[in-house]
C-alpha cells in the first residue's frame, strides 16, 4: 500500500489519533463539501500580546456554534500524559489524543467546558473579555502551567468556519471538511478523521490513498495548525505603532 501522508506512532497510552491535513479550498470542492448546509461556528483564541500562552505550549479556543451549544477548550501540546497531574487526570472534561500532521504530530491533552448557545454572543456584545467564560478547573490549568494572568489575555478572532462531514466511497469512516474564513477573506482549509490509535496507520494509508485519487497531497510546505494560522493573521492589529 502506498505510504500514507502521516506517520502516526502507536501507544497505547493515547486512546485517539487525530489525522489533519491543511489543502486547498478547491479540494474541498472536489470531494464534494457541503459546507453550506454543514455547521457554521466562530472561532475566537486568547493569548497575551507576546504570545505567552503559545510558548508555554498552552491553546485556549472558545467556540460559537450555531444552533448549537457553544465550548471553552483548554489544551496542552505536546504533553506527556504520565506527567500529567492526577486531579487533570481525573476530571471527566479532560481527554487525551495525539493530533497528527503530514511532517509531525503530537500528544495533546484538552480540558473542555460546554457553555449555553448564547455565552459567547452575549459577552462580545457586553464587550466582556471571553476568559470570564472559562471554568474555574481550566483556570487552575492556565496558572499550572503558565500563571498568565488573565487580565492580559486578548482576542483573537472571531475566525468564521464552516464544517462538514464527508463520507467518500473508497473509507469505511468519514472525513470532516472545515473552511476557515479571516476577516480579510483569506481561507484556510483542512480534512481531519478521528480513529482509535490502533488502527492510526490503516486508517493513515486507506486515506492517503483515497485523496491521492482525488488528486490531493499534502503542499511541500510545512504544514501550519489553524491555531498558528488564526494567531499569526491577528498579532499584527495587537502590534504597538
Amino acid at each position: 500500500m502506498t505510504k500514507g501522508f502521516w506517520q502516526p506512532p502507536l501507544t497505547g497510552q493515547v486512546p485517539k489519533v487525530e489525522l489533519k491535513v491543511a489543502v486547498a479550498n478547491d479540494d474541498l470542492r472536489k470531494l464534494g463539501a457541503d459546507l453550506k448546509s454543514g455547521l457554521m461556528r466562530k472561532v475566537y483564541f486568547l493569548d497575551t500580546v507576546d504570545l505567552a500562552l503559545q510558548r508555554h505550549g498552552l491553546i485556549v479556543r472558545i467556540r460559537s456554534n450555531k444552533g448549537r451549544c457553544a465550548d471553552a477548550v483548554v489544551k496542552l501540546r505536546p504533553v506527556l500524559p504520565k506527567a500529567l497531574p492526577g486531579w487533570l487526570r481525573r476530571d471527566d472534561g479532560f481527554a487525551v489524543e495525539i493530533d497528527a500532521l503530514p511532517d509531525n504530530y503530537a500528544c495533546s491533552g484538552t480540558l473542555k467546558r460546554r457553555l449555553g448557545r448564547h455565552d459567547v454572543e452575549r459577552t462580545v456584545a457586553a464587550g466582556k473579555p471571553l476568559a470570564r467564560l472559562l471554568s474555574s478547573r481550566q483556570k487552575r490549568l492556565l496558572t499550572a502551567y503558565a500563571n498568565v494572568p488573565l487580565n492580559t489575555l486578548l482576542t483573537f478572532g472571531p475566525v468564521v468556519v464552516r464544517r462538514c462531514r464527508l463520507q467518500l466511497a473508497a473509507l469505511d469512516h468519514a472525513l470532516v471538511a472545515e473552511q476557515w474564513t479571516f476577516p480579510d477573506g483569506s481561507v484556510i482549509a483542512e480534512l481531519s478523521t478521528r480513529c482509535p490509535s490502533e488502527r492510526a496507520p490503516e486508517i493513515a494509508d486507506e486515506t492517503s490513498s483515497a485523496l491521492r485519487a482525488y488528486g490531493i497531497v499534502p503542499d511541500d510546505e510545512p504544514q501550519v495548525t489553524k491555531t498558528e494560522a488564526t494567531l499569526r493573521h491577528f498579532t499584527p492589529r495587537f502590534a504597538t505603532p
